[in-house]
């Protein structure tokens, strides 16, 4: 690529040129690899970054372990993101609105749990009126205040805008009073609410989709869901605003595993469960059958004439004391009893009654009390003496229900929970360890470039851009088929036809000729060294004649010299007779 030096105008017309130009790599027919640098769609430049994020974290991986499958398959609703957030440029409000999603969604957040804070601490309200600050105190929250104010004008940071809600709030409180205070809150809340979702809904753009796409959206559904809670807590009751901390779940990935750790594997701790209950059955009917006047329990009974000082106190007194005289409500109520009588009354030991009267009593307080106790159903039961002629069987029973009920099955349950959870974990390492050290388009890991011309991270930033393959998709949908140049009607082609071939999988080109150049220099040296090698030999071949050449004169000139220094007299016989 063009990089940016020398004059003030190549360099705007280069950094122009690099910022709306982009280049993939695709696979032709033939298994070549061919490079494409071409212009970036300027409907691209409208996908934001919360859409990025998701897609880059949630993608999943198929059975060969690339995730251009289900990349592929979300192009289509990138794309239609696009056009709407095209369209949402014209609409300022809303587009404000979208662009601080993240925002309207942390203030919901924060106003839930300081609600929860005023109705835990504060609840019932009597007593919490205005006016109750001292003056210097007043004046010191005043003070806060209006430091805050300035602060968060000046520098608006985080913490000054914290400080200067939290002294708001405070004053606020002793302004007007502790509930106008929480229904006012309640109020900002829905409206925050209210915002978010069309901030979510031009994000998204889910009005756009139908009807249908808006009722299977699970995410819209569960944000209009919060607003229906945020409502009830403000016009019906303060103790709705407790189901807003689930928020906390939605918001974190670690509590949402803790959740899936029970769902994922749901089958097989309901037949877990249905087991516990055919066992409990089981021996509910023994218990029945020969253990009935042991089923005796200590009970704490009410007494019939309570009074209660008030009505209309809250909710719970309403569903839980119904039936129980009120005090100011016109009816006749006895009045408590002395001092004395309570006193007696605790002198007496506990009542106790029988719970296995019928079938159902037995099933009820096995499951019940059976379930809850560290050693089974023996802990409550009555204690047995071994005079009796059951004693045996008793402890035989008990012993069953503890090894066969708490230990083996309420074990299982706890530890198909506990491998769930325990996979989702490892799960999520796996996946956070595959998105750092692993191409999203091709699946090459981190140590394939190593020692490479090009890193890893010049790959996965230029080569294969996930995002650069995004917009040549878009641009093959925008573009008009009569202006397709051969690589783009290639790949509309496969598009059409579904077919993910064009996409380079395992393989890179700086790879290829990477490795094309190592080969070229294998081979380089490897002819050098034959030709030294050629050189050598031509070398001892000529010292070798040499040799011959000097071994062949100095044999002549020993023949030569053996035929003048010897005459043919010479040679005879010394011991022959004349």
């Amino acid at each position: 690529m063009l990089k940016p030096g020398g004059q003030v105008d190549g360099d705007e017309a280069l950094e122009f040129y690099a910022k709306h130009t982009a280049q993939i790599e695709i696979v032709r027919l033939d298994r070549t690899m061919e490079q494409i640098v071409f212009p970036v769609p300027s409907i691209c430049e409208f996908l934001t970054k919360e859409s990025k994020l998701r897609i880059y974290y949630t993608t999943e991986r198929d059975e060969q372990g690339s995730k251009i499958n289900d990349f592929f398959l979300r192009s289509e609703d990138l794309f239609n993101e696009m056009n709407w957030q095209k369209k949402l440029r014209a609409q300022p409000v809303l587009y404000w609105c979208a662009r601080n999603m993240s925002f309207w969604s942390s203030i919901s957040f924060n106003l839930a749990v300081l609600m929860n804070l005023l109705v835990a601490f504060f609840y019932p309200f009597r007593g919490a009126r205005g006016g109750t600050l001292e003056p210097h105190w007043s004046g010191l929250l005043w003070t806060a205040m209006l430091v805050s104010l300035a602060i968060v004008i000046a520098l608006p940071k985080p913490h000054g805008i914290r400080a200067l809600i939290a002294s708001t709030i405070l004053r606020l409180i002793f302004s007007v009073g502790l509930q106008p205070t929480l229904f006012l809150l309640g109020a900002f809340n829905v409206c925050n609410k209210i915002i978010f979702l069309m901030s979510f809904v031009g994000n998204c753009g889910t009005f756009t989709r139908g009807y249908r796409a808006m009722v299977l959206d699970v995410e819209f559904l569960y944000h209009l869901l919060y607003l229906l809670i945020c409502a009830l807590g403000l016009f019906v009751h303060e103790f709705f605003y407790s189901l807003l901390l689930f928020d906390l779940v939605y918001r974190e990935e670690t509590l949402l595993n803790v959740i899936k750790s029970v769902t994922r594997n749901g089958r097989s701790i309901i037949l877990t469960a249905v087991l516990a209950l055919i066992l409990v059955y089981l021996f509910s009917i023994v218990g029945y059958l020969f253990f009935k006047a042991d089923f005796l329990l200590e009970v704490d009974p009410l007494p019939n004439d309570t009074a209660l000082p008030d009505t209309g106190e809250s909710l719970a007194s309403e569903f839980l004391f119904s039936d129980v005289c009120r005090v100011g409500a016109g009816e006749n109520c006895s009045s408590p009893a002395p001092q004395e009588a309570l006193l007696s009354a605790e002198e007496p030991e506990q009542d106790k009654e029988h719970t296995c009267e019928t079938l159902l009593m037995c099933i009820v307080t096995v499951l019940s009390h059976g379930l809850r106790s560290g050693g089974g159903v023996g802990d409550v039961l009555r204690k047995p003496s071994k005079e009796e002629p059951l004693f045996a069987a008793r402890v035989i029973y008990d012993l069953l229900f503890f090894f066969m009920v708490i230990i083996i099955v309420l074990n299982l349950i706890f530890g198909v929970i506990i491998d769930t959870f325990a996979d989702l974990r490892s799960e999520k390492q796996k996946k956070e360890e595959i998105l750092k050290t692993t191409c999203f388009i091709c699946g090459l890991e981190r140590d394939k470039f190593d020692n490479k011309t090009v890193t890893f991270e010049e790959h996965i930033k230029e080569e294969h851009n996930m995002w650069h393959y995004l917009c040549f998709i878009v641009l093959v949908k925008v573009k008009d088929s009569t202006e397709y140049t051969g690589p783009e009607s290639y790949v509309a082609e496969m598009i059409q036809e579904r077919n993910l071939d064009w996409f380079p999988r395992m393989r890179a080109m700086s790879l290829v000729s990477s490795d094309s150049e190592g080969e070229q220099n294998e081979l380089r040296n490897l002819q050098e060294k034959l030709e030294s090698t050629m050189k050598l030999v031509s070398n001892l071949s000529g010292q070798l004649s040499e040799l011959k050449d000097q071994m062949t004169e100095q044999r002549k000139q020993k023949q030569r010299i053996g035929l003048l220094g010897h005459p043919p007299h010479l040679n005879a016989n010394p011991q022959q007779p004349a």
